[in-house]
C-alpha cells in the first residue's frame, strides 16, 4: 500500500512525512516545485514525484492513499480529490477552509460510486472539534445547537498564516437552520472557559460550520476563539475593509508576505503547547445542555499525529467511501487514539 505526501516541502507537510517514516509507512512525497521537493527526499531517503495538482491523475496509478498538505486547499483541494476519484485512491488532508468542505462535499455521490473516501481535515482543523461535536450529539441527541471553540498556544506556520491572511475580505460564517449564513467578521462575542479560565471570544468562520453539521446533523452551529480588546477592535474594522482585503492584488500580497516572513512554531514549542478545545450542545425548547473539552497537544504537533493515523487507518481499508469528516470516518473517540490528548464532562 503506497501513501503519497503531497506539499512535502512545507511546514505541515515536512513535519508530516518525517512522522510517516518514523511509523514506518515509506511515503512517497509529491510537491511542485523540484529544488524544495529534492532536498526533503534525499535528507529523508524518500521517492519524490515533481507535479503540479492539475497533472495529479497522471501521478496515481500506484498510490492507495494521497495526504495533501498543500494549501490553500481552496486551489489544490477540488482538482486533487476528483484526480484520486478518477484513481480509485482515498484523498485525504488537512485544510480548514469552509469552501473546500463545502465542494467536497458535493463529491459524495462520485466518491461512494468509486469507492474511495474523500476525507479533509484531519488536522488540528478540525479533528478536536468534530470528534467533540460528535461526542456532545451522543451525550444531548435532541440538540438544536452546538457551539464549539479553541484557544490555542502557539504561532501559525507560513502556509497557514498564508491562508487566514488570503481570507479576510471572506467575513465570517455560522450554520443557521441547516444553512450557510454569511456573517460579519467577529459577528457574537460570549464569555467561554476553554478549560484555561474564561476568556472574551468571538465567533469565526472555523471549518465546524461545515463539517460538525454533516456529523452531527445539529441545525445551528457556530465556533469561536478567544481574542483580546485590541483584536476585536481590528476584526470590526474588517467589516469596513473587506472588499480591499479581498482584491486579488492586495490578497496576493499579504500571503506572500505571510510566506516569507513566518516560520511556524519551532520543535520545543510544539513539544510544549498546549490547546483548549470547548464545545457546547444545547436544545433551545426544553433549555437542556451539555459541555464537553478536550486538552490537546499544540495544534501543528496534533495535526501531524491526527494526518498521519488517519492516514494509516486509509492505507489499512478502515476509511468509509464517499465525503467523510474525522468523526464519520473513524468515530467520536478517535481524537482520544491520538498522543496526549484528554476529554471531560461538565
Amino acid at each position: 500500500m503506497t501513501l503519497l505526501v503531497y506539499g512535502a516541502y512545507g511546514y505541515t507537510g515536512e513535519l508530516v512525512a518525517e512522522e510517516a517514516i518514523e511509523r514506518g509507512l515509506d511515503p512517497v512525497l509529491g510537491g511542485r516545485n523540484a529544488t524544495k521537493l529534492d532536498r526533503v527526499g534525499a535528507r529523508l531517503d524518500c521517492e519524490t514525484r515533481t507535479f503540479r495538482v492539475a497533472d495529479a491523475a497522471r501521478e496515481l496509478d500506484d498510490v492507495d492513499v494521497v495526504l495533501n498538505c498543500a494549501g490553500p486547499f481552496v486551489e489544490t483541494a477540488e482538482p486533487f480529490a476528483d484526480a484520486c476519484i478518477d484513481a480509485g485512491a482515498d484523498y485525504l488532508d488537512v485544510t480548514g477552509e469552509i469552501p473546500v468542505f463545502e465542494s467536497l462535499a458535493r463529491r459524495d455521490g462520485d466518491a461512494t460510486e468509486a469507492g474511495v473516501a474523500v476525507l479533509p481535515g484531519v488536522g488540528f482543523d478540525v479533528v478536536p472539534t468534530d470528534c467533540l461535536a460528535a461526542h456532545l450529539a451522543g451525550r444531548l441527541p435532541d440538540a438544536t445547537h452546538l457551539s464549539l471553540g479553541f484557544e490555542p498556544h502557539g504561532g501559525l506556520s507560513p502556509g497557514t498564516a498564508a491562508t487566514v491572511l488570503g481570507q479576510l475580505g471572506d467575513g465570517g460564517a455560522i450554520r443557521r437552520d441547516g444553512r450557510l449564513v454569511s456573517v460579519p467578521p467577529g459577528h457574537r462575542q460570549r464569555r467561554i472557559d476553554f478549560g484555561n479560565g474564561e476568556r472574551s471570544a468571538v465567533t469565526i468562520p472555523w471549518g465546524d460550520v461545515s463539517t460538525a453539521y454533516r456529523s452531527t446533523g445539529i441545525p445551528n452551529v457556530d465556533a469561536y476563539v478567544p481574542m483580546p480588546k485590541n483584536a476585536r477592535r481590528a476584526m470590526r474594522a474588517a467589516r469596513y475593509l473587506g472588499p480591499v482585503l479581498s482584491a486579488d492584488p492586495v490578497s496576493d500580497a499579504l500571503q506572500s508576505l505571510a510566506r516569507r516572513f513566518v516560520s511556524g512554531p519551532d520543535e520545543a514549542e510544539r513539544d510544549a503547547g498546549r490547546a483548549y478545545v470547548w464545545g457546547e450542545v444545547r436544545n433551545e425548547e426544553t433549555g437542556e445542555s451539555a459541555v464537553s473539552r478536550l486538552v490537546t497537544p499544540e495544534t501543528y504537533a496534533l495535526t501531524v499525529d491526527a494526518a498521519t493515523t488517519a492516514a494509516e487507518r486509509a492505507l489499512d481499508g478502515d476509511a468509509p467511501p464517499g465525503y467523510q469528516t474525522p468523526s464519520t470516518a473513524y468515530g467520536a473517540d478517535f481524537v482520544l487514539e491520538l498522543d496526549d490528548v484528554t476529554r471531560t464532562d461538565d
